[in-house]
């Protein structure tokens, strides 16, 4: 592949998952994207097709097992790193243009903030960088002239309305929530629901982490602490509300009372492609929406589980320190719990609650200190899940 001297060079935190998969779809369409480094966890067979693919500079693979079949399945001269620091050593070996995070958990939050000291704009597609570490992550971000970039539909939304105004003639933000595979379903019903139940999602298509989120609307309270972070919004100017067709994904009310909102189909390439090719837009066939063929879009309040979900955002708002981490690790340890039959559906949220009121404050924000609450809240929600596991009837 010819590289264009006007490319940018796109570097992809979880390639093989489905956001990296989308990433990679808009980059293929497109001549002005090359593809220059890709990391992955485990699945280094993708991994090393999408190497060859894209006729990649560099790849890394979290698992150390695989580095060897990895390095013998990508083209010659495709430089591989393995191990833990891999994704890390791989942003500061490539120094992409754009690196776009879309690794789960915690393990993305370094390879992000090498990025930012080596002047990638960040495109972040995962929640984790904002929601455990954006005392960290913006400052870094300010200090290095960083531009840090949404790709979460809802952000991304809020961010381009947020044009049409000044910033500080912002009243609220209005992040919109599917509601999930389970929306419909009252709570009592919802709590015994199977993983396959709530993994049907009606409108998005999505891996099966966030697919739970989305169904608990834990989802959402991540989003608040991100758009918290993200745009510098007090929590009293967020606000989330159902809407279950997914068309209007945010809209930001300013001060005069005008309400601007982003509105587009419910698929992630659009603003995966906007993040990408900021400040222009490009051009994409099939990606229009025919209001008319919609015919109506319908609001309502959060209630009853779904409320008690949101707010566990807002609380890690007010705490501060550590909670952001804390309740990010807890969710997505008993979101593993629940997928692998430990606990159910409605147990999710109960004990991400749980493990925020037992967390203690922190003195000082700090990398390592962040990453200990992270363990911390994992190792407690197994503590609770095994108890669990030990009180049910045979």
């Amino acid at each position: 592949m010819t590289r264009m001297a006007q490319q940018k060079r796109i570097g992809i935190l979880g390639a093989t998952g489905s956001i990296g998969r989308q990433t990679l779809e808009v980059i293929a369409a497109r001549d002005e994207f090359e593809a220059c480094a890709l990391a992955a966890g485990c699945r280094w067979e993708l991994l090393a097709e999408q190497a060859r693919r894209f006729g990649t500079e560099a790849v890394a693979i979290a698992d150390d097992s695989a580095a060897e079949a990895l390095a013998a399945a990508v083209p010659d001269g495709t430089r591989v790193f393995a191990g833990p620091d891999a994704m890390t050593d791989l942003v500061r070996a490539t120094r992409p243009d754009v690196l776009v995070t879309g690794v789960v958990g915690a393990a993305g939050l370094k390879p992000a903030l090498a990025g930012i000291e080596c002047g990638c704009t960040l495109a972040v597609a995962n929640k984790e960088p904002l929601v455990m570490a954006g005392a960290i992550v913006m400052p870094a971000a300010r200090a290095a002239g960083v531009e840090v970039l949404p790709v979460d539909s809802e952000h991304s939304g809020i961010f381009q309305c947020l044009k049409a105004g000044r910033r500080a003639d912002v009243r609220r933000v209005t992040i919109t929530a599917s509601g999930g595979a389970l929306r419909d379903w009252d709570a009592e019903r919802a709590h015994g629901a199977t993983v396959d139940e709530a993994l049907d999602h009606p409108t998005w298509d999505m891996g099966r982490k966030i697919t739970i989120d989305s169904a608990t609307l834990v989802n959402k309270a991540l989003e608040v602490v991100e758009a918290h972070w993200l745009f510098d919004l007090a929590p009293e100017q967020i606000e989330v509300v159902i809407h279950p067709e997914s068309i209007a994904h945010s809209l930001v009310e300013f001060a005069d009372g005008s309400v601007i909102a982003q509105l587009a189909q419910p698929d992630m390439t659009t603003p995966i492609a906007y993040a990408l090719s900021h400040p222009a837009r490009l051009p994409r066939a099939g990606a229009g929406l025919d209001l008319a063929e919609r015919g109506r879009l319908t609001f309502r309040p959060l209630q009853g589980r779904f409320a008690r979900a949101v707010a566990l955002g807002y609380e890690a708002i007010r705490r501060g320190g550590a909670a952001g981490a804390v309740l990010n690790s807890a969710n997505e340890a008993a979101v593993e719990a629940f997928l692998a039959g430990g606990i159910a559906f409605g147990d999710i949220v109960p004990v991400v609650e749980q493990v925020l009121n037992l967390a203690e404050p922190i003195s000082e924000v700090t990398l390592d200190a962040l990453l200990s609450a992270d363990a911390w809240a994992r190792a407690r929600v197994a503590e609770i899940t095994r108890a669990a596991t030990k009180a049910s009837p045979a």
